[in-house]
């Protein structure tokens, strides 16, 4: 029995075993077949976007780059954009030497070379030589034909350069022919103002009954009281002198204690005694008095005396050179003139004052000036507004800083200021012997050397470390030159200034600012209104 069941059994189980490895064999294959299917599948859709993208960019790489056709030395586009290059040279060469017709067939050939680069750009493809090659030919022959006219671009370099030359050399000559006759009419006296010098002298003469009183005036103890207020101007210009003292007495608070030293020259003399003292001034003092008859201003005193002496100094200054190199304004004789010079020597003229205000005969007064007389200068001899608000107005615009001279002692950003209304301590002057200070730096610059001309340098350099800057209120400085002052500035000044060749009683006076001028004229004076009139 038990062989029959182990014979019986043995055949079943390897039936079952059969079945289970065609089961596993059948999913095994279905598996691989699966993943076969599957990776394909894949790897169609990766690869597809990747043929797309590529296909997308084929019509690109097939496209040319016209930017390497220009750049490529030997491309058709390239020959055609040096000609075309050249070609516009020619045109502006064409037409400085006024051959139009020549102008006019370059530009007609240029506008057919850009008409086929651009359309070579748009289509993306090379110029066509054979719409290329009669336009190059064209073009040959016409810039042959300009350089055949001695067109070529060196020989226009040098005549340009000689055209530039020359105007420049006209510009120069006319700018300097310009500052000469602008000068010219700065410095000649209208015939009116002539008159009426003429018509006051001629007063002065016939008139010894005024002689007499100025005479007896003439050591009024006012004169030297320094309980007054007192002022300085040296000028021979009577009207502008004038102008100076009556708008300064109209703003004045007590004009009764003004006191005013008049120098002027032996030609207006006698027109200023008689002027001022046929008119009204307030009770206000006025001293006129002759340079002529200071004895001590001599050559051997005075450096300015000694150079109007100088045979050299005075070819330089009164023959009228026309030597271009030098700027006229510094051949210009007033400021080598003793009057422009005399506010270095005002302790020598009033030897018994303590303070006094110096004002040119180009300014107005608008406000009362007596309170400069309690401004503070800490010790300082001179009080003056600053102007280095702008670069040119520091010290190295005004001197020679090569010089070793200058140099050595003087600061070239140091900031300038102005002449034209400045307070003067006297004791202070003396006691730091400023006289002494200018006329050493005068006899230095006896060449020219150190500065060109004026009055500003050598105060500059003598004031150096004696100056108090002053409120910018109390001066206000440009109304002969500069027409667009702002209006609040003037009006807040205390003194306006008409420095320049502008002057207010010039016909080429700034128009906005004259009548701030004319209102301090004495238009009711007989004399005045006589020489109008004529």
């Amino acid at each position: 029995m038990g062989r029959r069941v182990a014979d019986f059994r043995r055949p079943v189980r390897k039936r079952i075993s059969n079945w289970i490895w065609a089961l596993l064999g059948l999913f095994f294959f279905a598996g691989i077949f699966l993943f076969v299917v599957q990776h394909n599948h894949n790897q169609d859709q990766v690869v597809q976007p990747t043929l797309e993208k590529e296909g997308t960019k084929e019509p690109v790489l097939k496209r040319l780059n016209f930017t390497d056709q220009l750049l490529s030395s030997d491309s058709v586009a390239r020959q055609l954009a040096d000609q075309m290059t050249l070609a516009k040279a020619y045109v502006i060469i064409a037409k400085e030497h006024n051959n139009l017709q020549l102008a006019w067939e370059l530009s007609s050939r240029i506008r057919s070379c850009q008409l086929l680069l651009s359309k070579a750009a748009m289509r993306g493809e090379a110029v066509p030589l054979d719409e290329a090659e009669p336009i190059i030919k064209s073009l040959s022959s016409l810039i042959f034909k300009s350089q055949d006219a001695h067109y070529d671009i060196a020989t226009t370099i040098m005549t340009m350069k000689s055209h530039i030359q020359a105007l420049e050399e006209r510009a120069h000559a006319a700018t300097v022919q310009s500052t000469i006759f602008g000068q010219l009419a700065a410095e000649s006296l209208p015939k009116s103002l002539h008159c009426l010098n003429v018509k006051l002298m001629s007063d002065w003469l016939k008139k010894p009954l005024l002689q007499q009183l100025v005479e007896e005036n003439k050591n009024s103890p006012r004169y030297v009281d320094n309980n007054l207020y007192h002022f300085c101007i040296f000028s021979d210009n009577l009207l502008g002198v004038s102008v100076v003292v009556n708008s300064t007495i109209s703003n004045a608070d007590h004009p009764k204690q003004l006191v005013f030293h008049i120098v002027t020259n032996g030609v207006t003399y006698g027109a200023m005694q008689a002027w001022f003292f046929s008119n009204d001034f307030k009770g206000a003092t006025i001293e006129v008095q002759n340079i002529e008859e200071f004895a001590w201003l001599n050559s051997s005193y005075s450096p300015v005396a000694k150079q109007l002496a100088d045979p050299e100094a005075q070819a330089y200054y009164f023959t009228g050179s026309q030597e271009f190199r030098v700027e006229p304004k510094f051949r210009n004789p007033k400021y080598l003139s003793l009057l422009n010079h005399l506010r270095f020597y005002v302790p020598d003229i009033y030897p018994h004052l303590e303070k006094v205000v110096f004002l040119d005969d180009d300014v107005v007064v608008q406000k009362d000036l007596t309170p400069l007389f309690s401004v503070e200068l800490h010790g300082n001899v001179n009080g003056a507004v600053e102007t280095c608000l702008e670069a040119f107005h520091r010290y190295y615009k005004y001197l020679n800083f090569s010089n070793p001279i200058i140099s050595s002692k003087f600061d070239p950003q140091a900031c300038g200021w102005a002449f034209g209304m400045n307070v003067f301590d006297l004791i202070a002057w003396r006691k730091a012997n400023v006289t002494a200070r200018y006329h050493y730096w005068m006899e230095q610059n006896s060449d020219r050397s150190l500065w060109k001309l004026g009055t500003l340098p050598p105060g500059l350099l003598s004031f150096y470390g004696l100056t108090e800057p002053l409120d910018r209120r109390w001066h206000v400085l440009g109304l002969g030159y500069d027409p667009s002052i702002d209006n609040r500035l003037i009006e807040s000044a205390a003194v306006v200034h008409f420095n320049g060749n502008m002057k207010p009683w010039l016909k080429l006076a700034i128009a906005r600012y004259k009548p701030m001028w004319d209102r301090y004229v004495n238009q009711s004076s007989t004399y005045l209104q006589e020489c109008v009139t004529n």
